[in-house]
């Protein structure tokens, strides 16, 4: 009981004051050279980066949608035949008029030769025409000349007849004046047979002649024909049409190739770049800029070149399923315009084994 009233007595006192404490000074604030150094940096960068867009970015154009393109051409035959020589290798390199490859000619020479006899024939037809025309034409200068004898006779019948008519008939007999009139009558006649005969043969002339221009006719009907060939003879070796190199070549020897089919292609020397440019961008786009190219296959080196021309059109127009813009769920997209930029013809660009469908990235200076 004691020890608890000396608790409450203790609990219920009052405590000393608690000395209050001094006020101390702010800390002060150390110095960070790192920071420093970072601020300096970035308001150095931030000129930097601005001469660095206004003269490496901002004068070009670029894009990576480009690729190199070409006019490759595709050989094929314009006879079918079995493929009796073939004379080139995959991406062999070749010049324009040498031998690819060579189609069984014999059908071809059968042919030529079959014509040949045909016109040989015809020719000799003509001649026998021509000298049938120097035939029927002396007949007919004979019976030309025959005329005017039978005429004579004739006159001289009609002179007979006349005299013995004039002459008192107890002087003449009848059977005579008779006979006189019969014999005028027959010389007339035969001056009419001698006129027809004349008129027969001058137009058996005229039908020797039209005979000649069929038969020369027929010559050129078959000239035409040993022409046509002597052209399919020719079509049976088949020579490269340009320089270039050879590719995509699915012809073997012993193969019966069909008229039209494509035996290989060749790739020509003559190569450009066709960049797809958005709509955006081609503001400041002209013609004879010069460019930058990098292409994917050789990173570490650069090629020159200038643009060319800008296509009139946008790539999807011309695809083969153009879009239809005029529905109702029309979304507006940014087209790509193909620009043809073409290489500069440094030294050394025949060092690199471009092909058509590279993929490169043009960059073309669009602000002198």
């Amino acid at each position: 009981m004691e020890e608890k009233t000396a608790m409450d007595q203790s609990s219920s006192s009052p405590r000393p004051p608690v000395p209050e404490t001094a006020s101390l000074p702010p800390p002060r604030r150390r110095f960070r050279p790192g920071l420093v150094i970072a601020v300096l940096i970035a308001l150095a960068f931030i000129p930097a980066a601005v001469v660095y867009y206004n003269r490496f970015i901002a004068p070009y154009e670029t894009t990576d949608d480009a690729f190199i393109e070409s006019h490759i051409t595709f050989v094929s035959p314009r006879v079918s035949g079995p493929v009796v020589k073939l004379l080139v290798a995959d991406n062999q390199r070749v010049k324009a008029g040498d031998l690819l490859l060579e189609i069984d000619p014999r059908d071809y020479q059968a042919l030529v030769d079959q014509a040949a006899a045909d016109l040989a024939a015809a020719n000799t037809h003509v001649r026998q025409a021509e000298s049938q025309i120097l035939v029927d034409q002396a007949k007919a200068d004979q019976q030309n000349a025959a005329v005017p004898a039978v005429q004579a006779v004739a006159s001289r019948a009609e002179l007979d007849r006349g005299r013995y008519e004039s002459v008192q008939s107890n002087a003449v007999a009848t059977s005579q004046i008779d006979l006189a009139k019969a014999q005028a009558a027959s010389a007339t006649a035969e001056v009419e047979v001698a006129r027809n005969q004349a008129r027969a043969a001058i137009a058996q002339v005229e039908l020797d002649r039209a005979n000649v221009q069929t038969a020369r006719s027929q010559v050129q009907q078959v000239q035409t024909r040993l022409q046509q060939a002597q052209l399919q003879l020719s079509y049976t070796t088949i020579t490269a049409p340009r320089d270039g190199r050879v590719t995509r070549r699915t012809v073997e020897q012993g193969a019966y190739v069909q008229t039209g089919q494509a035996l290989l292609a060749l790739v020509p020397d003559d190569l450009w770049v066709v960049a797809n440019f958005k709509e955006t961008q081609l503001e400041r786009l002209r013609p004879g800029q010069p460019v930058v190219i990098r292409v994917d296959a050789y990173p570490h080196h650069q090629f020159t070149g200038k643009v060319d021309s800008l296509q009139a059109g946008s790539g999807a127009l011309f695809s083969l399923l153009p879009p239809e813009n005029a529905v109702g769920n029309y979304v507006k997209v940014v087209q790509r315009v193909p620009v043809k930029i073409i290489f500069d013809n440094a030294p050394g660009l025949s060092e690199f084994s471009l092909a058509p469908g590279m993929s490169v990235q043009p960059r073309v200076r669009v602000v002198p």
